[in-house]
């Protein structure tokens, strides 16, 4: 260390200039980082001679409070100067467009349905999509015999117990829960997932979705459920969609139906996507059965209500023509593009 050293990076200092914040840490590291110069002195300080270090130590400190403020004060200015590096910025020019993420058909149609029944005065219910043998089953009179109660037909969690576990096989175990809880009159629609033991095909998977219903009051009919049904399928195909009810048998409604749709692709003219008929099957409905009122204790003499269940990929099939209900679970980006302009069915 000498004296010559000292002199030479004080006047660097004092010549030192520096338009921009980069150049002002790329100074900061050269004089005072861990390998700059004037730490480098400190370094060769230790060897100084015993009588020269307290000449040498004032002279240091001197020099590293000048750097320190010399620093400071090429800060302070290169941030009031603003950046130079390229053009300034331009706030009022729009932003880069990125691609965003579309909604899934499914949810698509399911919001619809929701928003549709929302408009008619009906809530959402939800539940758990693993439940017990009393809430998919036994209360909703689904005899010890049924069929659907085999494995070969339901996943079971837990078998071989009075109450076993399973996954729901439809979304009617959330109706269960809410005559049990609700207070009358009952006013729901119930959307989720829904799970099968069935062979996954182009029309069929063993995970699919649904949304059912459900209506308990006073005086409720079966003309009460078919002008519900007419004006969601109205609000759903377009207002000039025709209904007509077939009967059928459901364990938890009676009287039951299935309901058809006029076919919004031929008008009723017939096609292959109606397979020549001219309708459509879209959903399955009832009047509540009298034992499924009184296993929720719902007084069935005072009560009555209706239900009625649909399969979204059915709908959303019919929709929009898609011909492989596997098309809804493969997240193939090039199918779920084709919905990325569907805000509204």
């Amino acid at each position: 260390m000498n004296r010559e050293d000292i002199e030479r990076l004080s006047a660097e200092l004092a010549a030192l200039k520096c338009k921009t914040q980069k150049e002002v840490e790329e100074a900061r590291v050269r004089f005072l980082g861990k390998k700059g110069e004037i730490t480098a002195l400190f370094e060769e300080f230790r060897t100084v001679a015993p009588e020269f270090k307290k000449e040498f130590g004032r002279t240091l400190n001197e020099l590293k409070q000048k750097a320190q403020a010399r620093i400071e004060e090429l800060k302070a200015a290169a941030e009031q100067s603003g950046p130079s590096e390229g053009p300034a910025q331009d706030l009022s020019m729009p932003g880069d467009d990125f691609p965003l993420g579309s909604r899934h058909p499914v949810s698509i149609v399911r919001q619809e349905i929701v928003d549709i029944f929302r408009k008619f005065g009906y809530d959402v219910a939800e539940g758990p999509e693993i439940e017990d043998d009393y809430h998919v089953f036994e209360a909703l009179n689904f005899p010890p015999n049924h069929p659907a109660r085999d494995m070969q037909d339901t996943f079971f969690v837990s078998a071989g117990h009075l109450n076993p576990l399973l996954l729901r096989t439809h979304t009617s175990s959330v109706q269960v829960r809410a005559m049990e809880t609700m207070k009358l009159p009952i006013r729901v629609i119930c959307p989720g997932r829904v799970f099968r033991n069935e062979a996954i095909s182009a029309r069929a998977h063993c995970i699919f979705h649904q949304v059912e219903g459900l209506y308990i009051d006073e005086h409720v009919t079966f003309a009460d459920l078919k002008q519900a049904i007419l004006l969601f399928a109205r609000e759903m195909f377009g207002a000039d969609t025709q209904i007509r009810m077939r009967p059928s048998f459901f364990p938890f409604t009676e009287p039951s139906a299935e309901v058809d749709v006029s076919c919004n692709i031929c008008h009723g003219k017939g096609c292959n996507i109606c397979k020549g008929t001219g309708w459509l099957e879209i959903l399955g409905c009832g009047m509540v059965d009298p034992n499924v009122l009184e296993a929720s204790g719902i007084d069935s003499k005072k009560y009555s209500g209706f239900a009625f269940g649909m399969g979204l990929e059915r709908i959303a099939m019919l929709k929009w023509r898609v011909n492989d209900l596997r098309h809804y679970f493969e997240n193939d980006l090039r199918f779920l593009h084709e919905f990325e302009t569907a805000t509204e069915v």
